[in-house]
C-alpha cells in the first residue's frame, strides 16, 4: 500500500530510542499517523515540528497498518508559530480539536482552512478570529453545524445578532430583543467577511459562542473538558491586547 498527499504536523511522540510517530493532517487521507525512522533523531527534530507543511509518502504493507512516513518539508513555518505564546497556545488547541475527528476520515475543506489559519496565527491581531471561525468550521465538520443562514423566528436574513443555545439558529435583532439574556452574542465577523479584524469584545464573543457548543454538543458527551490550551489561547490574547 502507498500513497503521496500535502499535510501538515499537529504533534509527534518519540518511539523507540531513534523513531517517531507523527501525526498529520492530511488534505485526502484526514488525519492520519505514521512512523518517521530516524525521527527521534536531532538532526530531523527541527523538521518535524507542530504547523510545518509537508509533502508525505505513507508506505504499508496492509492499509490497516500504522504504516511508515517520508516526509519532505515544503513550509517551514514551526520556528515562527513557536516564537510566540498565542500562536504556540493555538496550534495546541488546534491539535486537541482535529483529534475529534475519526483517524484517515477525509475532510479536504477543513485541511483547506488549517492551511490557511496556520499561515497567519503568529499575527496576533487576526488570531482570535481565524482561530474561532475554525471552531465554527468544526462544529459543521463533527455534525453539530450552527444554522446561521436565518432568524430562527422570521426567516429574514437581516440584522441576525444572536444564536438560540437550544436550537443553534441564528435570531436577529427584533425578534430576539425580547430574550436578549438568554441568547448568545452572534458577531458579524463569523457570518460574513469584515475589513478589519474584530474588537477584543467581539473576539470574546465568538469563543463564548463557539465554547458553548462545543462543551455541550462535542467534548461533554465524551466525557471532557474544553482544551486547556484554548483557556491559554484566550489568556495569552488578552494579554497581547491590553
Amino acid at each position: 500500500m502507498e500513497w503521496s498527499d500535502e499535510g501538515i504536523i499537529l504533534g509527534l511522540r518519540r518511539h523507540g530510542e531513534a523513531n517517531a510517530i507523527v501525526e498529520l493532517m492530511t488534505a485526502a487521507h484526514g488525519r492520519h499517523l505514521g512512523l518517521v525512522r530516524g525521527g527521534g533523531s536531532r538532526r530531523q527534530a527541527a523538521a518535524l515540528q507542530p504547523g510545518n507543511g509537508v509533502s508525505v509518502v505513507w508506505r504499508a504493507r496492509l492499509d490497516e497498518h500504522l504504516g511508515a512516513f517520508a516526509l519532505e518539508v515544503t513550509t517551514p513555518r514551526a520556528a515562527r508559530l513557536m516564537a510566540h505564546a498565542h500562536s504556540a497556545f493555538a496550534l495546541s488547541h488546534i491539535g486537541s480539536l482535529l483529534r475529534l475527528l475519526p483517524e484517515r476520515d477525509p475532510h479536504p475543506a477543513l485541511h483547506a482552512a488549517l492551511e490557511a489559519v496556520v499561515g497567519h496565527l503568529d499575527e496576533a491581531r487576526l488570531t482570535g478570529m481565524i482561530i474561532a471561525r475554525l471552531e465554527l468550521m468544526m462544529l459543521a465538520e463533527l455534525g453539530f453545524g450552527l444554522d446561521l443562514e436565518s432568524c430562527a423566528a422570521t426567516g429574514g436574513r437581516n440584522d441576525l445578532l444572536y444564536v438560540s443555545p437550544k436550537s443553534g439558529r441564528a435570531v436577529s435583532r427584533d425578534a430576539g430583543e425580547p430574550w436578549r439574556a438568554q441568547l448568545l452574542q452572534l458577531p458579524f465577523f463569523l457570518i460574513s467577511e469584515v475589513a478589519e479584524p474584530p474588537s477584543r469584545d467581539d473576539v470574546e464573543a465568538a469563543f463564548d459562542l463557539t465554547g458553548y457548543f462545543l462543551a455541550r454538543r462535542v467534548f461533554e458527551p465524551r466525557g471532557l473538558a474544553l482544551p486547556d490550551a484554548r483557556a491559554s489561547l484566550l489568556a495569552s490574547l488578552r494579554r497581547t491586547a491590553s
